[in-house]
């Protein structure tokens, strides 16, 4: 079984990018992190590249 996950959730990315929730869904609203929904709840989900991503853009002091 592969360990790698496919999708994150919002706590989780929250969590790693040290932001609260609300942060992400401010930042999913102006387009900075883009979210897909979960089919069965619609919950956001995040990619877990596009999370590490951002979280190097902002350990490096870059910012879109």
């Amino acid at each position: 079984m592969n360990s790698k996950k496919e999708f994150i959730t919002i706590k989780e990315a929250a969590e790693i990018l040290s932001v609260s929730r609300d942060t992400l869904r401010r930042w999913d609203k102006a387009g900075k992190l883009k979210t897909k929904r979960h089919p069965m709840n619609n919950f956001r989900i995040y990619d877990p590249s596009e999370v590490e991503a951002l979280r190097k853009a902002i350990l490096e002091g870059k910012s879109e």
